[in-house]
């Protein structure tokens, strides 16, 4: 048999819309056939999203948006505007932009377990006994969790100290985990810019407001101090050491010129007393010099530690009321009945497809 002979089975040419139709055509049968049905379903969908919009709890959320502006030295501006007209970052490939709140690094800062321990053992409302960590398992259900635990078997508070210290870090880890992956979030709108946005959603106005102002208080202060605080021990040492020689120089001033007027009754059989009166002005202006030279170092230093302290401003901070994150119950009723529409269609499309 020749191969002119054989007939190929003709295949139509695939198209979308038919392919489409089809799907619709099914839709609008299974929507004819079982209406009722479906509208049994809708209803349920949509009382049980309206009970889920209701029961749901209210989230408050609270936002801080700060500015972290530090000072560049000469050299290091006019380089990094000549690199930026070329399109070379000068800062990135020197390492002068890489501080410990620059860049993605204050993403990772603000969200440190030990900041966020110190700032969940703050007071809650000036109550020194009852603190954020209270507040915030009352508010979750934990102390009573706790309390009617095998293991635990009782009320554990954070704002003072616990009989069991390793039991009270255990329970406090677990607050500050669920915060810091459920709640707080670290962010940086723009790359280009410095500035950064913390935000932290809870079931408490309050406790919203308090966590993201006390934490951006902890880590700024934690900042600053790193930065500055070589230069301020410097600046502290030198007052100390200006101060002493300030009063030795007040003395020896004093004696110089006891000496000098003791010159005008000199004895002549006292041969020693001019002596003493050079060895008291050489001291003095020894001890001038070097206060001199103490007090230029000291004001040195202290304008340099004005121009390395960073300037951290706050731009946008938290006021109640803060912006409620809830479903309203009209969502929650509406969102119910399209989701068990798309639900029901889906059962009777993959039934019908599947022969069953």
């Amino acid at each position: 048999m020749s191969n002119e002979n054989i007939k190929y089975p003709y295949e139509a040419p695939f198209s979308f819309s038919n392919w489409l139709g089809g799907w619709v055509k099914k839709i609008v049968q299974i929507a004819r056939n079982r209406s009722k049905l479906m509208i049994i379903v809708a209803i349920v969908g949509g009382l049980l999203g309206l009970t889920y919009s209701i029961l749901k709890p209210v989230r408050y959320q609270s936002e801080v948006t700060f500015l972290v502006e530090e000072s560049k030295g000469i050299g290091g501006g006019m380089l990094s505007s000549l690199g930026g007209s070329l399109g070379v970052d000068i800062a990135g490939l020197t390492g002068s932009g890489n501080t410990v709140l620059s860049g993605d690094n204050v993403l990772e800062l603000l969200k440190s377990n030990t900041f966020m321990a110190t700032c969940l053992k703050t007071p809650y409302a000036n109550d020194s006994n009852y603190s954020l960590a209270d507040k915030y398992a009352d508010v979750y259900g934990y102390r009573k969790k706790w309390a009617g635990d095998s293991k635990i078997g009782r009320a554990v508070f954070f704002g003072k100290a616990d009989k069991d210290i390793r039991l009270q870090d255990s329970l406090l880890k677990i607050l500050i985990k669920r915060v810091e992956e459920k709640e707080l979030g670290v962010a940086k709108p723009d790359k280009k810019l410095g500035f950064f946005k913390v935000s932290i959603n809870t079931k408490d106005e309050l406790l919203s407001k308090l966590i993201v102002e006390r934490i951006i208080k902890i880590s700024t202060d934690f900042y600053v101090n790193a930065k500055t605080g070589r230069i301020k021990k410097n600046v502290s040492r030198l007052e100390a050491r200006t101060d002493s020689i300030s009063h030795i120089l007040n003395r020896r001033t004093y004696s110089a010129t006891e000496d000098a007027r003791m010159l005008l009754n000199i004895n002549p059989a006292d041969i020693n007393a001019p002596v003493y009166s050079e060895i008291s002005q050489r001291d003095k202006m020894v001890l001038t010099t070097i206060y001199a030279e103490l007090m230029k170092n000291l004001e040195v230093s202290k304008a340099s530690l004005i121009q390395e302290t960073p300037t951290i401003q706050i731009v946008d901070s938290p006021v109640f009321p803060l912006e409620r994150d809830e479903i309203k119950w009209y969502v929650g009723l509406l969102m119910g009945i399209i989701y068990s529409i798309i639900f029901f269609l889906a059962v009777f499309l993959i039934k019908d497809e599947a022969g069953f």
